[in-house]
């Protein structure tokens, strides 16, 4: 089903008389947790293009939560998808096998970062594949400590969000979390406390000192199964590390014995011109978790790994009733044909130069743009009340916390910014 123009057309006000219907019932119909952003109901999506049930067309720029990387609806991923409805639903892929699973795991691991060989286990959700990380990190190594960075995302359910950084609106209220799970700050460089107001700054072994410090501090190294670390940070902001900290990071852990994670739940799946970011690093993790952008909107994920580490588990340990279902895995296979055939990773290298660019001068005229940043087409720009002030440089504020979330400046003084969100020592 194709979009019926190929640009933004409306045809009524928005919302339209259809959508608002539909709108209203939401209240009564859902919990307040599942409110919505956008003023109208889909009908149809094609490509980079959405229609509301009033008729109304729209570019659809939030690509499912960063699921769409080949487009809504791509016709491979629609007959795939019919084909599969036709043969069978759902038998369980332990109790009776099928080729489309093996197949999908097969490419996948022939694109674990560095070449290592490497198998591929399926979940339903990003969440889902970072709980079944940490277990698996956790059989292989035998050890329970888990660490994790600050503005760090990795899901909702409880080890996620545990190892999840940002308190509201995913963790306020929501506690006990899971135990033996220790943060440690994020290099970014934008922010980072040794850059002094020197705006050429790049974040080196210095910097990186502070997570070997965090982590000597709350832990003993050999008590520490897996660090779990994002290629490029999502919901912490697009915070893109400078290209000498994963290597770092990896000596780090192999020091130590402990394994490396790598969420690349957000940034796999050509998002940032490499198919898993971790490529720019020209390393190997020990493990990577996959999901969103796997299956065009079909629920998948996965957790790849040395098969070493990933045989840590027992049989039947991990696993699910929907698990690397057969509609997800014959979309998850039309995916990579997608890839092979169209030359996204190019594609997104040309987008994130463009997008770029075209940001970077709107920052010279614009000092509002305060920092523009990115990998790929993962871009960001990041918006400051002035550019010349970065809050954890203050000095009332560097001796003991440190500025996570800046918003503004405050209403007593000129020269003290408004931070939603502190790291404190204590």
């Amino acid at each position: 089903m194709a979009a019926t123009t190929k640009y933004i057309a409306l045809k009524t006000t928005v919302p339209g008389p259809k959508s608002a219907a539909v709108l209203d019932r939401i209240p009564q119909a859902t919990p307040r947790a599942t409110s919505v952003y956008a003023p109208l109901v889909v009908d149809h999506a094609h490509g980079s293009l959405l229609t509301d049930i009033d008729g109304n067309t729209f570019i659809d720029l939030t690509g499912g939560v960063g699921v769409l990387n080949v487009g809504h609806t791509h016709d491979k991923v629609r007959k795939a998808l019919h084909e599969q409805v036709d043969r069978f639903l759902h038998t369980d892929f332990t109790v009776v096998p099928y080729e489309s699973y093996v197949r999908l795991a097969e490419r996948l691991n022939a694109h674990f970062p560095g070449g290592h060989p490497a198998t591929t286990v399926f979940f339903n959700s990003g969440a889902e594949a970072v709980e079944n990380a940490v277990k698996i990190a956790r059989a292989y190594t035998r050890r329970k400590g888990i660490i994790a960075f600050e503005r760090a995302f990795h899901g909702r359910t409880l080890m996620a969000m545990t190892l999840t950084s940002k308190v509201h609106p995913y963790k306020a209220g929501m506690g006990p979390f899971a135990p033996e799970v220790y943060r440690v700050p994020f290099p970014y460089p934008y922010r980072c406390p040794n850059r002094h107001g020197d705006p050429h700054h790049v974040c080196d072994v210095s910097c990186y000192a502070a997570i070997e410090e965090a982590l000597t501090i709350q832990v003993a190294p050999e008590d520490v199964a897996a660090v779990i670390v994002e290629p490029v940070q999502g919901e912490g902001g697009f915070i893109v590390p400078p290209k000498s900290f994963l290597p770092w990071l990896r000596a780090f852990t192999e020091k130590y014995g402990i394994l490396l994670i790598v969420d690349e739940v957000q940034t796999g799946f050509g998002r940032t011109g490499k198919f898993f970011a971790t490529e720019h690093a020209g390393i190997t993790p020990d493990l990577l978790t996959m999901a969103k952008s796997i299956a065009d909107g079909v629920p998948l994920s996965g957790v790849m790994g040395k098969p070493e580490v990933m045989n840590g588990p027992g049989d039947s340990q991990i696993g699910g009733t929907y698990v690397g279902n057969p509609l997800a895995t014959a979309a998850g296979n039309a995916v990579l044909d997608i890839f092979e055939e169209e030359n996204l990773l190019d594609q997104a290298v040309r987008q994130g130069e463009h997008l770029q660019a075209r940001l970077k001068a709107m920052q010279g005229r614009h000092p509002v743009i305060g920092d523009v940043r990115g990998l790929g087409a993962m871009v960001a720009m990041e918006l400051v009340t002035d550019p010349k002030q970065d809050c954890v440089h203050l000095p009332q504020y560097k001796a003991a916390w440190r500025c996570t979330r800046f918003t503004g400046m405050g209403p007593k003084s000129k020269n003290a910014p408004i931070c939603r969100e502190w790291h404190g020592a204590n």
